[in-house]
């Protein structure tokens, strides 16, 4: 089982150095690419850990034996409250199969539930099998709306949902 960590301005260096890892293992599943976040300044990275402590949006890094193995994030819509987007998703391949991906998932759910969120949404591109056959095996399916995925218009994105 992993320990996890909200992520706080405490955490910005863990934070970074978690988020650059996942974007270099798997730069298919991330909305921004390694070297475009690579140009972040400490003050964005710093911005960015300080933005999941506001009370709408939520990051978690989980540790395995020590070592960070996992991220996710969630951020409440602006546009309705009710609805959550579940991003940054990764687990380390060392992990992998471990049960990190759930506990993960599991933390983001009951944040989301205490803060009235009522369903999860999320993005994962059409390559991606191993990843949309996880979340759909936590309850997750896919809304039909698919678009071009951001860093690589030939690969599709879809859109998946689940009520919580």
């Amino acid at each position: 089982m992993a320990e996890l960590h909200a992520i706080t301005p405490l955490l910005t260096e863990d934070y970074k150095t978690v988020r650059l890892r996942a974007l270099k293992d798997a730069p298919l599943s991330c909305g921004s690419t390694y070297e475009r976040e690579l140009q972040l300044t400490d003050q964005d990275w710093l911005a960015r850990a300080t933005r999941l402590t506001n009370g709408r949006d939520i990051g978690f890094l989980a540790r395995t034996d020590g070592k960070w193995s996992g991220l996710a994030l969630c951020l409440i819509l602006e546009s309705d409250a009710t609805r959550g987007e579940l991003i940054s998703m990764w687990v380390a391949p060392e992990a992998r199969r471990l049960g990190v991906g759930r506990q993960l998932i599991r933390a983001i759910e009951q944040w989301a539930l205490s803060h009235g969120v009522k369903t999860l949404k999320l993005m994962v591109t059409s390559v991606n099998l191993s990843a949309l056959d996880f979340y759909h095996s936590l309850g997750f399916a896919k809304t039909g709306r698919i678009e071009p995925y951001p860093n690589d218009s030939a690969i599709d994105e879809h859109e998946m949902t689940k009520a919580i």
